[in-house]
């Protein structure tokens, strides 16, 4: 699992560094693409139901699930969430991270800033003996701290050999609800948040999830693994 998470964390950083003004999703996922499986890995998003790009790269009121395009360009000011999965010798490495694209609003630097925090809210209370709901109240809390809310409908999830496995970990929940953390648990934990409304639409594309009102959402990610002491994140550049 640290592999297949080191593997996603720099396919991830990777992204990040070439999300400039002037390049395409579709340019972006190839370079992805290309690089996972250098390092002997693939992209097990593509055809995951019928999706057709390696993986998904959402930009502004593109909550999540965003497809891969040549006529989606990134511009200034632009914020896009790269959600990179990589498989490697039969695990998965599961991360996002929403970038900035050249100079950005000060409201796009908060709602990014309150997202990551959120997810490292999230993260601390991934210990053995707490339960999903404590991951779950403690990412909603710091989100609606800030005024911004989590998005209905999409959560975390278990990530081993699988990209998706039980259990499901919410977004919004309460504090000692839910299955209980034990260690050798690993767990995607997502924080996805919306500036204004929890409601959010689906495009006719069938899988690009944007915000109703046309406003701002952002999205962060790591693998994580539970232990007998503090929680493990797998998707690291390096360990």
């Amino acid at each position: 699992m640290m592999k297949a998470g080191e593997l996603a964390a720099q396919a991830l950083a990777l992204a990040g560094r070439h999300a400039v003004a002037g390049i395409s999703t579709w340019e972006l996922d190839k370079i992805v693409d290309e690089f996972i499986r250098s390092k002997g890995g693939h992209c097990p998003c593509k055809g995951y139901g019928g999706f057709p790009g390696h993986n998904c790269y959402s930009i502004n009121e593109e909550l999540i699930h965003g497809i891969p395009s040549k006529r989606k360009i990134l511009k200034d000011g632009d914020i896009i969430s790269c959600d990179i999965v990589a498989e490697l010798d039969g695990f998965m490495g599961d991360n996002t991270k929403t970038f900035k694209v050249g100079t950005v609003s000060p409201e796009a630097e908060r709602i990014m800033k309150f997202t990551e925090e959120a997810l490292y809210k999230g993260i601390e209370q991934a210990v053995a003996g707490n339960r999903i709901g404590d991951i779950s109240h403690a990412i909603q809390a710091h989100v609606e701290s800030g005024g911004y809310r989590c998005a209905e409908k999409f959560c975390g999830h278990g990530v081993g050999r699988e990209m998706h496995e039980d259990p499901e970990v919410a977004n919004e929940g309460k504090a000692g609800h839910g299955p209980r953390l034990v260690p050798g648990m690993t767990i995607a934990i997502e924080p996805m948040v919306n500036s204004h409304s929890r409601k959010v639409n689906v495009l006719n594309d069938k899988w690009t999830v944007v915000t109703t009102d046309g406003s701002l959402s952002c999205h962060f990610e790591h693998s994580i693994a539970i232990t007998d002491g503090a929680p493990v994140i797998l998707t690291l550049e390096s360990h």
